[in-house]
């Protein structure tokens, strides 16, 4: 069920995608339907075997906020303090500052609140669909790790096609190894909140909403390049330190302050 769930999700997505560089003059609503695709083949799929109540537990997670404050600290704030760590390196080592953003912190805000519906779009499929029969599967360290990779592919074509959207022309290998990081880091956080896909939705939003907090320092680099600035170096190792230890701690049985009644995940 797995393969089929990211088969469809791949195929159809990356239709999507290819119609929208097609047809320009209807390109946004095509591309959001794609962005929309992870959703709605987990929607679909969940219906058709379990019907109802499997529905039911899936939408009821989009709505599970009752969990504690720090992990919506850790939701909002583990990107935001991984790019200010790296900038804080970057001053040590060089003598010299990167370029900072200018965007008022409100505004910030407003972004990661009111994008959260379209977070929905890639969340209830992956960390609401994917992840808990990964997790049951693999273990949620390395569920979550090629959840990642998976997710990472997901978005292959837009950094060929599309030249409005924020990876086009962007390094793809980068790409990969800074989204398998970030999606162990949501593994552990999924862990830690019962499998709220409310969490994952708002550290997704989080994350795309914070980019510019701390410049990368280049604009197009090539799809397969490897040459980045110093800044997204620092920024991808604390990326692998942090799910490193996150990897380690989702290996240990039990999970140390974890609650493990998450297991009930896998069998949605």
């Amino acid at each position: 069920m797995t393969f089929r769930f990211f088969f469809y999700t791949i195929a159809l997505s990356w239709l999507g995608f290819a119609l929208a560089a097609a047809v320009p003059k209807f390109d946004g609503p095509i591309f959001l339907f794609a962005v929309f695709m992870p959703a709605l083949v987990a929607i679909w799929l969940t219906g058709a075997t379990q019907g109802t109540p499997g529905l039911r537990a899936l939408f009821a997670r989009i709505c599970q906020w009752r969990v504690d404050l720090k992990w919506y600290v850790f939701a909002i704030g583990y990107m935001i303090a991984i790019r200010l760590a790296a900038a804080v390196m970057q001053r040590i080592a060089t003598g010299a500052w990167p370029q900072f953003g200018h965007e008022p912190w409100l505004l910030i805000v407003a972004a990661i609140v009111f994008s959260l519906p379209v977070q929905a779009g890639e969340e209830i499929g992956w960390r609401g669909y994917a992840l808990p029969r990964l997790g049951a599967r693999f273990g949620y360290g390395v569920g979550s790790a090629i959840l990642g990779v998976l997710w990472a592919v997901w978005h292959l074509p837009v950094f060929f096609m599309l030249p409005g959207n924020g990876n086009y022309g962007q390094s793809f290998p980068l790409f990969l190894l800074g989204t398998t990081a970030l999606s162990i880091a949501m593994g552990w956080l999924f862990v830690h909140t019962r499998g709220s896909v409310l969490l994952a939705m708002l550290m997704h939003s989080a994350i795309n909403n914070t980019h510019d907090i701390v410049h990368s320092g280049f604009a197009t680099i090539g799809p397969f390049a490897l040459n980045t600035t110093l800044i997204s170096w620092l920024t991808l190792a604390l990326l692998w330190i942090g799910a490193g230890y996150f990897l380690v701690r989702m290996s240990q049985k039990p999970l140390s302050g974890v609650d493990t009644s998450i297991v009930w995940a896998g069998r949605l």
